[in-house]
Order: C-alpha cells, then structure tokens, then sequence
C-alpha cells in the first residue's frame, strides 16, 4: 500500500475544504426576504375631532386563530372595546417571546377607535395633512409621546418607517399624566406643544417634576425589536378627510431566523 506523504495530506485536505466552501458548507444564513403574502390585514376609521362611535372601528386579521376582530367599536355603556381588541391585537404586536413586531405607538393609534372620544382629549391626540400630502399623528399616552407620519403618498412603511417616540412625563394609577414643563406649560397633556416634543435641542435626562424620579428622554424610533423572531413588512395606506382618519391594508410576516 502507497503512503500517502504529509503535504499531499495538506493538499487533500484544502482541497476538500475548498469544494465545501463551494458546495454552500460554510455560508451566512440568506437574510429575511418577504413572500408578499396579506398575514395581518387592518382596517381603522376615527374621527378625531367628535364622539362618533357608530362611525369609528378598528377591524384586523391575521394568521393567528381566533385572533381577529371585524369593526370592533367602544361598548358606549362600559366604555370597553366590544370584541376585545386591546387585547387580543397584542397576538400580532408581539412574538412568542414578548418582542415587539410592530410599533407600539401604532397599536396605540388603532385603540383609540375604539375608546371613548375624552381618551382622544386626555391624550392630546393631533392629526394634520400638510401640503405635500404628508399625514401626521401625534398624542402623548402614560407619559409617552408617539408621533407617526406617513410619506407623501399617504403610506406608513414598515419595518422602518417613521414612527417615533419620547418619553416626555410620568403616569400613576388612573392619571392624570403628569408632564415635564420643558413640553406642557401647565405640566398637562392637554398643553403639550409637539414642536417642542421633537425638538432634539431640547435634551432629555431631567426630572419630570421636582421631587419626582422620573425623567425625560430623548427622541427614539418606535419600531419592531432588531432581535423579534419575526416583523411586519409592506405598506398601509393613511387618508385624512377633514377630521376622518383611515388606515387599510396588508402587512406580511417576515420571519429573522
């Protein structure tokens, strides 16, 4: 039997490590592509600016069974939602894992229309059309403020359109908010002026109060967690019609691993 020498074993092998190479043995997992495919479908009408619980709903579906709602709207006597929306669209805002798939401030938005018109109030909720079609919606929850803003087509973008958040007060129990003077001049969120809110010179870290350990923050992006097991892709159109709200469409689920 013929030896076989230690260089033609060096050369064997680099030669079989070389073909695996080739053949796909040591390369990076193919990063997340979206199959198109309609997995959470939404549906929202609020008027902004008047009780108008007959007119306003929040409808979604998805591929998650028994998680869905078709025109879910405020109970008028309890003030709940009537199918249960608050919670059962968690089911599409976070994995299995409690990471956030979708902007929480957008959830926030679709629970309006299906509260009682003072949450818009208490929350100081704003929405403007600007004159290159751009949308706007802003209003500040539990201390939060969100802002979200479309294109000038009127879409939302995901996973990395503009959605924003800054904590700018504090919350305890039932309320009222308490805000830092920096963005409410009487400490309310009545009083909140949102060109201050995302004023990146105003700098965040200060006490919301005196006496009071709770701080401000600065301006962050309000999106699907880098390390979700999945997040949502696609677009979903926005119109503003007066004081009518609407947003409609289908997202995909993309899964990262």
């Amino acid at each position: 039997m013929k030896k076989t020498t230690i260089p033609a074993l060096f050369v064997l092998v680099l030669s079989v490590s070389l073909a695996l190479v080739a053949c796909g043995g040591n390369t990076q997992p193919a990063a997340p592509v979206s199959d198109g495919s309609e997995d959470l479908k939404i549906d929202f009408q609020l008027n902004t600016a008047a009780a108008d619980p007959a007119n306003n709903y929040f409808s979604f579906a998805g591929n998650i069974r028994y998680m869905a709602a078709d025109k879910d709207q405020v109970d008028v006597t309890t003030g709940a939602s009537k199918l249960r929306s608050t919670e059962v669209f968690q089911a599409y805002l976070y994995d299995v894992e409690g990471k956030p798939t979708l902007p929480s401030g957008l959830r926030g938005l679709f629970l309006f229309a299906v509260n009682p018109f003072d949450q818009i109030q208490i929350d100081n909720l704003q929405a403007s059309k600007a004159a290159d079609g751009t949308i706007t919606v802003q209003y500040t929850h539990r201390g939060t403020a969100y802002r979200i803003t479309t294109d000038k087509a009127g879409k939302l973008s995901f996973p990395n359109g503009s959605f924003e958040a800054r904590t700018i007060g504090y919350i305890q129990g039932a309320g009222p908010q308490v805000i830092s003077t920096d963005f409410a001049s009487d400490a309310t969120a009545a009083t909140v002026d949102y060109a201050k809110v995302w004023d990146s010179s105003i700098a965040g870290g200060k006490n919301v109060a005196e006496g009071v350990d709770r701080k401000t923050g600065t301006i962050g992006r309000n999106l699907a967690a880098a390390d979700s097991m999945y997040y949502f892709d696609g677009t979903l159109d926005v119109s503003l019609n007066g004081s009518i709200l609407k947003i409609a469409g289908a997202l995909t689920a993309v899964p990262r691993r």
